[in-house]
């Protein structure tokens, strides 16, 4: 994977059309801008029970976006990242009709997990108890089959979404079958969807288990295979995260969006310092992604009698949620919790860009933050245009992280270019990509609790990035032809190697 700023979108929710319309504007106005492209589910269909990440065929585009063809062509000169959903399937699928059909004797039987699959024996309280879950509730959803007959399936996420037995001979199938048409069409890297709770296993959580890295590290091996890297995408206690990010090719850094507002709205840089001080070095960095604010990342864990420190405290985390509510005007509150389906007990459903109040000069900075820590950026293609919080679209669907999920007509994509605070983001990519010094050695420098200094240098290149919290003031300082040259980072200062 190459080390440039990288998209993060929906097919259907930039420039309003499909793989074409993507291409225009990678070939057009975000010329130069992308090494690569996360691109979100688009199989078919896209508009199902959880935007795309409930495919009834996996190995297929949804037809109104467009063809594996005008994938490829996507990916000509740029990296593409697909996601390859491990946990569950679409109960409208091909798969699931046969055995709702046939039950038993389907083909596609053992494909999907059961009650009974998971605990032949039955399960005690202490069992069910201990399985964890993003959402209320416990996982599973009794459906009635063609002949009658009831069956209590796991359904980690929503009823829409079976989970699958990735062990069985049936899923290992199905997850080969999608592998090999992604290598056919030029997928470079996939994101591993929800892959901590792929393995169920009696008294056990059921999530980040033994068995769950086993299943992880033989998978990545299958995909190695085929030229294609694995990114892992699991919430989780920030020393799992480090231990996690030992054992695979990429995990994403979730502890920095959460540190990085706090940093800003307490104007002091421990937190955030320390973190960058041990964070794994082969992350994926993001300040927002089709999901909420993680605080999960940052938070204490409770093992056993025994609760690990975090990166925040309980306390500080609560005062980062309420600051998140109160800076975008309880837009956020509308949109987390019980106002809200998905009932993701670990995210705060936003805008980043409404968190930061929309203000411009934090905003830069916070990305700034993010371009100079230690991993890949990427952008999610809201916060690339500064985008506000989508009230109408949340009240349209009553789901929460469609607040963050806007669709963008090219009018309105236009008009974002020509905002100062979207011109000077898109200086900052093209400082990121183009500087030699990212390509070396990352240095956190000493600096006063209200500051943050970060450096990289790669032999006799340097980039050095210096942010006063307190201030709200950040410059970049880097190596050039003929000598040191200096950039503030806000809007209206980087017109020109916006350009």
């Amino acid at each position: 994977m190459r080390n440039q700023v990288q998209l993060i979108t929906y097919v259907d929710r930039l420039s309003g059309g499909g793989f074409r319309a993507l291409h225009d504007l990678f070939e057009g106005p975000f010329q130069g801008l992308f090494g690569g492209a996360h691109l979100l589910p688009f199989y078919w269909p896209i508009d199902g029970a959880d935007a795309g990440f409930d495919p009834i065929d996996h190995t297929q585009p949804d037809s109104r976006l467009g063809s594996w063809d005008e994938v490829r062509r996507l990916g000509q000169g740029r990296d593409l990242m697909a996601d390859l959903i491990v946990n569950h399937v679409s109960s409208s699928s091909p798969q699931f009709e046969d055995f709702r059909k046939h039950g038993d004797t389907s083909t596609y039987a053992d494909l999907f997990l059961t009650y009974g699959r998971v605990f032949p024996k039955g399960a005690s309280e202490k069992d069910l108890l201990q399985i964890y879950r993003p959402r209320p509730g416990l996982p599973f959803t009794k459906t009635r089959l063609d002949d009658g007959t009831e069956r209590l399936l796991w359904t980690t996420f929503t009823p829409e979404q079976i989970d699958i037995d990735v062990r069985s001979f049936a899923g290992r199938a199905y997850l080969n079958q999608i592998l090999t048409e992604f290598q056919a069409a030029g997928i470079r890297a996939i994101r591993l969807d929800a892959a901590g709770y792929a393995i169920k296993k009696p008294g056990t959580s059921c999530f980040m288990i033994p068995e769950t890295f086993g299943f992880i590290d033989e998978l990545q091996t299958q995909a190695h295979a085929l030229n294609i890297e694995v990114l892992v995408e699991i919430h989780a206690y920030h020393r799992d995260q480090i231990n996690i990010a030992k054992q695979v090719d990429w995990v994403y850094d979730f502890a920095l969006p959460p540190l990085v507002l706090h940093a800003l709205y307490t104007r002091t840089t421990a937190r955030l310092k320390h973190w960058l001080g041990i964070s794994p070095r082969n992350c994926i960095t993001v300040l927002d992604t089709h999901d909420g604010i993680g605080v999960i990342d940052v938070g204490p864990d409770r093992r056993g009698a025994e609760m690990l420190p975090g990166l925040l405290t309980a306390e500080e985390i609560d005062n980062l949620i309420e600051t998140i509510h109160a800076r975008s005007n309880g837009e956020s509150r509308q949109a987390t919790g019980a106002a809200a389906n998905n009932l993701d007990l670990y995210q705060v459903n936003c805008t980043y860009y409404d968190a930061l109040g929309q203000r411009d000069e934090e905003y830069l900075i916070a990305r700034a933050i993010q371009f100079f820590a230690p991993g890949i950026p990427q952008v999610y293609y809201v916060g690339l245009l500064a985008g506000a919080n989508d009230l109408d679209l949340l009240r349209r669907t009553g789901v929460g992280r469609d607040i963050n999920r806007h669709y963008y007509s090219r009018r309105e994509v236009e008009s974002a270019l020509t905002r100062p605070v979207v011109e000077a983001l898109f200086g900052l990519i093209r400082f990121r990509n183009t500087h030699p010094a990212f390509a070396g050695e990352f240095r956190l420098l000493p600096s006063a609790d209200h500051e943050i200094h970060i450096e990289w240098r790669n032999g006799d290149q340097w980039a050095r990035l210096e942010a006063d919290l307190k201030a709200t003031v950040a410059t970049v300082f880097h190596s050039a032809t003929g000598g040191e040259c200096r950039l503030v980072v806000a809007p209206d200062s980087m017109k020109e190697i916006a350009r």
